[in-house]
């Protein structure tokens, strides 16, 4: 998604309904999924988690808040959908959409890299590469 800019009449890229801070693509990314959190939410999707408290449970223990906000920011930028699954208290669960899963060769590289470069990582499970 993009706007004119008002300088060159060329299109400006927009992250999540504002305007990003870079024509960079790396940069644009970043802007959605480059904090500490963001990929670890989608690595949980992608490994079949669907739930806030599936999501809290994870090793890597996100704050409950950030989560919430880490959860909205991935639906405002289209990667994932959230669905009521339960009215009171109301609580959804979350899926992937199609640009969150064209995300996964990314985590599966990332992957890779890690446990290749660092030790004492641990090797996900076949399941994810697929």
């Amino acid at each position: 998604m993009s706007t004119k800019d008002g300088k060159s009449g060329q299109a400006a890229p927009t992250v999540q309904g504002g305007l990003a801070r870079s024509p960079c693509p790396i940069a644009s990314t970043l802007d959605i999924v480059g904090d500490k959190w963001t990929l670890i939410v989608l690595r949980d999707l992608m490994t079949g988690k669907e739930r806030f408290n599936q999501f809290a449970g994870s090793p890597e223990r996100i704050p409950t808040n950030l989560l919430s906000e880490r959860l909205g920011r991935l639906e405002a930028a289209g990667l994932i959908t959230r669905e009521a699954y339960q009215q009171r208290p109301k609580r959804y669960g979350y899926h992937l959409t199609e640009a969150g899963r064209a995300f996964k060769p990314i985590l599966v590289a990332m992957c890779h890299w890690g446990n290749d470069h660092i030790e004492g990582t641990w090797r996900p499970p076949a399941s994810f590469y697929e």
